[in-house]
């Protein structure tokens, strides 16, 4: 509240400042004494303007300080007004289920007593898609709440996702109603009734939450300009626009507030029907309350259903959508409304992004499947994340709430013909695949930037910017591979995983390597094609070899890609498949069998002029003898080897001896380690790691070389040095997934 004086206290000033009793003012101006000593001591607020006009007179006022005496008995005639119970704009009841957002709450409790700058009334901002529940959300915190707001707490629908959303001239009517002022005091003019409203919330404790709204220039004449009232507003939209505001945006609730707002719906029978039932449901309604309404209301109502028996119905994505309606509750008209508000060529976007594959995406193939420019993607893009149709992350991706996905393919389907949505399917399913090709092919030696790529591409600048988008599209252009493989679209599919070979030893933890390369051998053996199909079985006999490695796999790869390559004469399948024999042996512990593999096929690398893969079978020869226990054999293989990889003149492609060199200075540095050789171990393991992470080669290679590195660290007695390795191995194990290790790494990281 304020300290504003009313209307007696400037009276009685004046009246003082004149030189003037009660009954002197009372005869000249005409009022009675008796009247005038009401108005003075405060029981009369609000005067007759006539009267008014006679004291004014009486007391020659003039200009500003007649204007607000004048002021001041209008104010006080609507105050006694306002003060009369009215109904109007009544807070909606809550529900009595009603759960979790206990820190959103927590946020608008905050809003009572925020401080706020000059003439900037305290505003929060509810944002958030279809579903989350803003509403429920806004009547739960305002009844909260409501204690601290005696002078009234008020509830307008502004209708914003409606056809006509409310007027703000209406909106202002229908508050200033429900404020105390008569039909007949409210001014015409949408400005009046601004001023008006504005200076009744200014000395009042009101909280006004105003609902559904549709827009800044709808909300903007609403708003408090300081002083005691507040206002709450939600939206779908985010009225970036909104000067001042506090924002809140509210997301899905997590999966045990989802099950425990479930089981609350329920009541009694929610443990009949058990807890994992329960959870896979919750599961399914993607943390939307209104989805989690809709079906807590439909087992409420049939008790003969049972909720493991609702989510079987569930788990179909085709009929899902179908299976969120209860009465007058149904989630596609929740996201229709907003759909609604689209232009049509934002609406044309929305449903075909259905057809993207993967969970998230950027404007690039936006672009592709709604047949615009990249900028106008952006905007398009912008315009769903405005209404919560998507949600926008980190560098520019956006991604669908799983039951949004699924609405905007209903759209597809319903607004789109089966031609279309097929020629639409190939269309993404063809840009992605060629993108990964394209962006795969950067890391063949002598391969690099195409001199003449397809028109439609964004093609990479760099290596660097080739492996972000590899890494940030992989369930896109792996979805893609599947949707082609069902298509007997073999050649993209094929192409597609050659051109992850080296890529994929950038990326060795990548679980998605086994069904790569798997799509890529059926795509091959579709084609009759022998001598790709063995190069892409090895490339599965590599993927199995990795840690924690399936040796009995590996042979059974190698295996059939010998069988293949031996029969098309394709002698480098024939060498890379002795040499993924040699790795399973080896894992086996069959170290002289191992060894003699390896050697074959660097000979049959070298008889073909591949001094690369010569090297590495060589490289693999020095692995075998430093897993039998002879270090001092591997290390003076590995050293010739390094030797071999700083050689300008060794034949080896560059690029291949600068990925090679930091991986066998880790080798050297395991060898020292089992020699004893603590402190050259430590500067060989720091030297491979450094060039790693310059690299960016983080791997199971690299996390197993800095544990390594910790323990010896801890053992010269350097106990900080240990502790910082051990914490950046746990983020690599992190990172490859591997938990256990990075618990343990983590574990010695904490250890004083």
């Amino acid at each position: 509240m304020t300290g504003r004086p009313g209307f007696g206290e400037v009276l009685r000033a004046h009246r003082r400042a004149a030189r003037l009793t009660l009954e002197q003012l009372a005869e000249v101006s005409g009022v009675s004494a008796r009247t005038l000593s009401d108005m003075e001591r405060g029981r009369s607020k609000g005067p007759q303007h006539r009267s008014v006009t006679a004291l004014a007179d009486a007391l020659a006022l003039e200009g500003e300080i007649r204007g607000q005496l004048v002021e001041l008995a209008r104010e006080g005639r609507l105050r006694d007004h306002w003060t009369r119970p009215t109904g109007l704009c009544e807070l909606p009841r809550s529900v009595d289920d009603f759960t979790g957002h206990a820190p959103e709450l927590v946020w608008v409790s905050e809003l009572v007593y925020a401080e706020s700058s000059p003439g900037v009334g305290v505003v929060g901002l509810i944002t958030g898609s279809a579903g989350l529940g803003k509403t429920t959300f806004a009547v739960r915190a305002a009844h909260t709440v409501r204690p601290s707001f005696p002078d009234g707490v008020f509830f307008l629908d502004l209708l914003g996702m409606s056809q006509r959303p409310l007027a703000p001239a209406e909106a202002l009517r229908s508050l200033l109603r429900a404020l105390g002022v008569a039909d007949q005091q409210i001014p015409g003019d949408i400005e009046g009734r601004g001023s008006l409203y504005r200076s009744l919330l200014r000395d009042r404790r009101v909280l006004v939450v105003l609902d559904n709204a549709a827009s800044e220039d709808q909300v903007r004449p609403l708003l408090p300009a300081g002083g005691a009232g507040r206002a709450l507003i939600t939206t779908r939209r985010l009225l970036a626009g909104l000067e001042g505001v506090r924002r809140l945006v509210l997301g899905p609730l997590p999966l045990p507030e989802s099950t425990r707002l479930l089981a609350g719906i329920l009541g009694e029978r929610s443990a009949s029907d058990g807890e994992p039932a329960l959870v896979r449901l919750a599961e399914l309604c993607g943390g939307l309350p209104l989805a989690l309404r809709i079906i807590g209301n439909r087992l409420a109502s049939r008790p003969g259903w049972g909720a493991a028996e609702l989510a079987a119905r569930l788990a179909d994505e085709e009929r899902r959508l179908d299976q969120f309606k209860a009465g007058d509750l149904k989630i596609a008209n929740a996201f229709g409304m907003s759909y609604e508000q689209l232009t049509a060529s934002a609406r044309r976007m929305f449903r075909r992004l259905a057809a993207v594959p993967g969970p998230d995406f950027d404007a690039a193939p936006a672009a592709v499947v709604g047949g615009v420019p990249v900028e106008d993607a952006w905007e398009a893009l912008d315009d769903l994340v405005d209404l919560g149709l998507l949600h926008d992350g980190a560098a520019g991706r956006y991604r669908f709430h799983d039951l949004v996905r699924l609405f905007a393919r209903d759209r597809l389907h319903e607004e789109e013909g089966a031609d279309g949505r097929e020629a639409l399917t190939v269309k993404v399913t063809s840009w992605l695949l060629r993108m990964a090709t394209l962006c795969g092919r950067w890391f063949e030696p002598g391969y690099g930037r195409p001199a003449r790529p397809d028109p439609d591409l964004t093609v990479p600048a760099s290596p660097e910017e080739a492996e972000g988008w590899l890494r940030a599209n992989m369930d896109g252009w792996l979805g893609a591979m599947r949707t082609a493989a069902d298509r007997d679209r073999h050649s993209l599919v094929l192409d597609c995983a050659e051109s992850m070979h080296w890529f994929s030893d950038l990326w060795a933890h990548n679980p998605h390597w086994h069904e790569v390369f798997t799509l890529g051998a059926e795509a091959a053996r579709a084609l009759g094609d022998l001598p790709r199909r063995a190069s892409q079985l090895n490339y599965l006999a590599w993927a199995r070899s990795l840690p924690p490695g399936d040796p009995e796999a590996v042979l059974r790869y190698a295996g059939q890609a010998l069988e293949l390559a031996t029969r098309s004469g394709a002698t480098a399948q024939i060498a890379w498949s002795q040499q993924y024999t040699a790795s399973a042996l080896r894992l086996l512990g069959r170290f002289g069998e191992a060894v003699a593999a390896s050697c074959r096929a660097a000979e049959t690398f070298r008889t073909t002029g591949d001094i690369d893969s010569s090297v590495q079978c060589l490289a693999h020869v020095a692995h075998c003898l430093l897993d039998e226990g002879r270090h001092a054999e591997a290390l003076e293989r590995y050293r010739g080897l390094l030797a071999v990889l700083e050689d300008p003149e060794s034949g080896m492609t560059p690029s291949v001896a600068r990925l090679s060199r930091p991986l066998a200075l880790l080798r050297v540095g395991h060898c020292l380690e089992r020699l004893g050789r603590r402190e050259e171990a430590i500067a060989a393991l720091t030297e491979g790691i450094d060039v790693i992470e310059t690299l960016q080669m983080s791997d199971f290679r690299q996390a197993l070389a800095l544990e390594t590195l910790a323990a010896l660290l801890a053992d010269e007695g350097r106990g900080e040095e240990s502790r910082h390795a051990s914490a950046r191995a746990a983020r690599v194990f992190e990172a490859i997934g591997d938990p256990v290790a990075a618990d343990r790494c983590r574990a010695l990281a904490a250890t004083p």
